[in-house]
């Protein structure tokens, strides 16, 4: 597979206190690499996350979801090729020989096991491959760990580069380490979070504050970007402390360093939302699309969403075309107020167009050549009230249809 030409490439990590990886070959699909990541984690490691807001989830999502109120996590196991998702019974039941498998290994409770999967949807999940992956995993873990770019790589499906950031802050006097590592490509408009991520810290972080905190910065990271507009069964993002660092426990923003772990936090979202859009099936732009002037931050959220999703937009950024109708085209679609008459638009640090109109002596020239370039920014200004939202896209490609138009092959 080709890799993007947005990659970036794959950051050096430090270990996080606490974690240990290892990644097998279960065999869901037919190919010579790993797809199946166990992470495991110190007794007593806090837990939050987020998962989609599909109707049809994965089994794996529901397991999750009925989980995380206990706030607590020992064991991680993540599944690359098959989604198990619509697979009724059969889905459900390969999911507990996960859990099954997980807790026989590593002596903790059902519901201290997370599961993901992605891939495929409406295969059932091999039982019998996925006890033997796990089995394999968690003999590896002594001799043979993996590191964060080895767990990257086999929890991908139709990624092209391997997805990792990291961050430190200091908090209570104690430097503390955030790793993540994220997979996605297509099949990304998640509203909640992105296909996998999982974010790891040594931090002590207590289960309510780390969801708090979690749930926040996905709102402006992982709900903040879009390649297709199209939200996934299995969308799972987790986030796991294990108090390694050694630091006071953060119960509340009141506490020592919990806004430094919280931007930090922040910031490795972000990062990992970004590389999912740089990877985004067939992309060759990176688009940032910022709104303002709108009634609320609501509003604004949603004008930008209407272009980050346009194929009209997206299609004439791939074709260099300076095509600022489009753009009205996508603000008048999005069902929030607009008038027409205030209405600016610019490409880059031009503005194209004013109090909605063409500005007088438009020149397309510095517009195109931004256009050219493999980052492209869209700015538009309501001017009716203080709202803004930033929201990242890419553009498409005939790249998009070839790779989707194979998946299942």
């Amino acid at each position: 597979m080709t890799i993007s030409p947005l990659a970036q490439p794959f950051p050096a990590m430090p270990p996080v206190a606490g974690v240990r990886l290892a990644v097998a070959r279960a065999g869901y699909k037919a190919w010579d690499r790993a797809d199946l990541t166990l992470a495991e984690l110190a007794p007593g490691t806090s837990v939050a996350g987020v998962t989609t807001r599909s109707k049809c989830p994965s089994p794996e999502v529901d397991w999750c979801r009925s989980a995380l109120p206990q706030g607590r996590a020992r064991v991680l196991v993540v599944n690359a090729g098959n989604s198990n998702a619509f697979t009724g019974k059969a889905g459900e039941a390969a999911v507990q020989a996960v859990v099954s498998a997980a807790v026989t290994a590593f002596d903790c409770t059902p519901h201290q096991v997370f599961v993901a999967s992605t891939g495929v949807i409406g295969v059932p999940l091999s039982a019998a491959k996925a006890r033997a992956g796990v089995a394999d995993a968690a003999s590896r873990l002594a001799s043979d760990p993996a590191d964060y770019i080895d767990a990257a790589n086999a929890i991908g499906t139709t990624d092209t580069f391997a997805k990792g950031a990291t961050a430190s802050a200091i908090v209570d006097g104690k430097r503390i380490v955030i790793n993540g590592i994220v997979k996605g490509s297509g099949m990304i408009a998640p509203d909640m979070a992105t296909m996998l991520g999982f974010i790891f810290t040594d931090a002590a972080v207590a289960p309510d504050f780390l969801q708090m905190a979690l749930t926040q910065a996905t709102a402006t990271s992982f709900n903040a970007i879009t390649v297709d507009s199209d939200t996934s069964t299995s969308d799972t993002v987790l986030a796991f402390a294990t108090s390694a660092a050694g630091n006071a426990e953060i119960t509340s923003y009141a506490c020592p360093g919990a806004d430094a772990f919280a931007a930090a936090l922040q910031d490795v979202c972000t990062q990992l939302a970004l590389l999912v859009v740089r990877d985004g099936e067939g992309a060759t732009k990176l688009i940032t699309v910022d709104v303002e002037g709108a009634e609320d931050d609501r509003a604004a959220k949603v004008v930008a969403l209407s272009i980050a999703n346009s194929p009209l937009v997206k299609t004439a950024i791939a074709g260099g075309d300076a095509n600022w109708g489009r753009v009205v085209m996508a603000v008048g679609k999005a069902g929030e107020a607009a008038d027409r008459d205030r209405l600016d638009i610019s490409f880059g640090a031009t503005l194209v167009a004013q109090d909605g109109a063409v500005v007088p002596g438009y020149d397309e020239a510095p517009v195109a050549a931004h256009l050219a370039g493999d980052e492209v920014s869209i700015h538009v200004d309501l001017k009716l009230g203080d709202g803004r939202a930033r929201v990242w896209t890419c553009d498409l490609t005939h790249g998009y249809i070839s790779i989707n138009a194979d998946y299942r092959s």
